[in-house]
């Protein structure tokens, strides 16, 4: 572990660091610093860097340029494990578990004890459960992982961060699947961890959570130093106001679809297993309905309930005011619905293929078969139509599809959907992964499309998209609808409001301020206008 200098102010320092992918600036200069005993909180939104600054910091990436200094030292990780035994311990968002085995074995696992030169069970169930007793967990040793809630599954991964002589405790997202009760254990580790020897940097989108357990809160944006302020004498509108900063790149916004236009679906009492919890909006013919939330709100989980890609646990939905069960995507073309995944190099397209073929192939059957026979001449010729249309840049439609940029890639999914002649195309975070002028274009098609009467469900991360592009926005947190907002009331800070409530007393907050409708909040909290009426009635 690195000796520490006397005096040192800080215990971590992140200085003018910078990390970049291939084609994607993450950080650019970024500034952090924590101090002894203090419990950090780090927010952004999606994409802002938080999750790649704590990877540099736990020697998953290394950085392109700047330095860390730990308590007042130099700081050089050359990976996960050399991290760890400087006193860097990392909770990731995404579990790192291995399911068949136990919870000591997991705690333990690559460091497990020995007694005369052999491994001890007895001696590693004792130390975990000696850990767990110390944190207050309900967790007992020899426990299988895979056996356990997902909330006790995060609390296996708490106790094995802890388990190291950690200095530096980083928290990517930890209470994402804790209920309140155990949110509140959370907090107390936390608490009982901090000493003048040890700090937290604390990443979380819940903003009552930084009020209740951070000392102060440093915000980024598009992979740069924002500002860092006090909590106590910060409000969270300021912090979100941070967050959002930026200014749209629209000159005009969309005026919301007139409430008489057809509706043609309607979804309600949507839930999943794992998830959703009474989801329920409508679609108009000739709308773009943005759908936006933070990571794990359940946005693209409501896209694959819809196509039958996940099943449903109950709920309805209603394709012009008639009830249809949805049990696959294929299924889902044939009511002429059509999902554009975000993953459309994995899920949307034939890459080894050429462009006529991925353009053509969900329509084959149905357009270009003849007597058992497919007219390959009419697909090629279908498919040059779509590339004139949509303005796909390829030498020819022959032309393998993974030789594309990435926005001609979409357009080649959206090209196979316009042939089946979807009448609702969902788009799962269209403009992933490509330029500018792609995205600009791609902006352009959506409107063409709405003008035609087309209807567009469009799930983004990016606040300032969403803002520009839809009629009207579903705001989506923890797997419920958090509020629906029209264009002409939506702004970064009321959607980035609701993104940020739970699903709990903050939606009376959110409707005293008029951020959410008071019908969402009577079937989210049940008797929640029950306070609202005259007391001498």
């Amino acid at each position: 572990m690195t000796a520490e200098v006397a005096g040192s102010e800080h215990l971590l320092e992140v200085r003018g660091v910078s990390k970049g992918f291939p084609g994607v600036r993450a950080l650019h200069e970024m500034h952090l610093t924590l101090r002894h005993g203090e419990v950090l909180a780090l927010v952004g939104e999606n994409g802002a860097g938080k999750s790649t600054l704590m990877k540099l910091l736990s020697g998953i990436y290394t950085a392109d340029a700047g330095e860390f200094w730990l308590a007042g030292r130099p700081l050089s990780v050359s990976g996960p494990k050399d991290a760890l035994e400087q006193g860097i311990s990392i909770i990731h968002q995404e579990f790192n578990l291995m399911p068949h085995l136990t919870v000591a074995q997991n705690i333990f696992i690559g460091r497990e004890p020995r007694v005369a030169g052999f491994l001890s069970d007895r001696e590693q169930n004792r130390r975990a459960a000696e850990l767990l007793d110390r944190l207050g967990l309900p967790l007992k040793p020899r426990q299988v992982v895979g056996n356990l809630t997902v909330a006790r599954q995060q609390m296996v991964e708490i106790a094995k961060a802890l388990s190291y002589d950690a200095r530096v405790l980083i928290m990517d997202e930890p209470t994402a699947a804790l209920n309140d009760a155990e949110v509140s254990t959370l907090h107390d580790l936390i608490r009982r961890f901090r000493s003048p020897e040890t700090g937290v940097i604390y990443i979380s989108h819940r903003m009552d959570e930084l009020k209740a357990i951070s000392d102060r809160v440093t915000v980024i944006r598009d992979g740069e130093y924002v500002d860092t302020v006090d909590t106590r004498a910060t409000s969270m509108p300021e912090v979100i106001s941070l967050m959002v900063g930026r200014t749209l790149t629209s000159e005009a916004r969309p005026q919301g679809v007139r409430a008489d236009r057809e509706t043609v679906l309607e979804v309600e009492g949507l839930c999943t297993k794992d998830l959703l919890k009474d989801v329920g909006f409508d679609l108009r013919k000739g709308e773009i309905l943005g759908f936006a939330g933070l990571m794990g709100a359940g946005r693209t989980e409501v896209a694959r309930a819809l196509v039958g890609a996940d099943k449903m646990s109950a709920g309805t939905v209603r394709l012009r005011g008639r009830q249809v069960r949805i049990h696959n995507p294929a299924e889902a073309a044939r009511h002429r619905i059509g999902y554009l995944s975000e993953d459309r190099k994995n899920l949307g397209l034939l890459l080894e293929q050429d462009v006529a073929s991925n353009i053509a192939i969900s329509s084959v059957a149905e357009r270009f078969t003849t007597f058992g026979f497919v007219d390959f001449k009419a697909m090629r010729e279908r498919a040059k139509e779509m590339v004139r249309t949509l303005g796909i840049k390829t030498p020819s439609v022959q032309q393998t599809t993974k030789n594309l940029s990435g926005g001609n890639q979409q357009k080649v999914v959206i090209a196979k959907w316009l042939v089946k002649d979807c009448d609702i195309l969902i788009f799962d975070e269209p403009t992933r992964g490509i330029d500018v002028g792609a995205k600009e274009e791609i902006y352009r098609l959506l409107n063409d499309l709405a003008e035609q009467g087309k209807s567009i469900v469009m799930i983004s991360s990016e606040l300032p998209e969403v803002l520009r592009m839809s009629h009207r926005i579903v705001v989506m947190t923890e797997g419920r609808v958090s509020g629906v907002l029209d264009s002409d009331e939506a702004t970064q800070e009321s959607v980035m409001h609701l993104a940020t409530l739970r699903p709990d007393e903050n939606l009376r907050d959110a409707a005293e301020l008029g951020l959410v409708d008071e019908s969402v909040l009577a079937s989210a909290v049940p008797g929640a206008g029950d306070d609202r009426k005259d007391p001498d009635q």
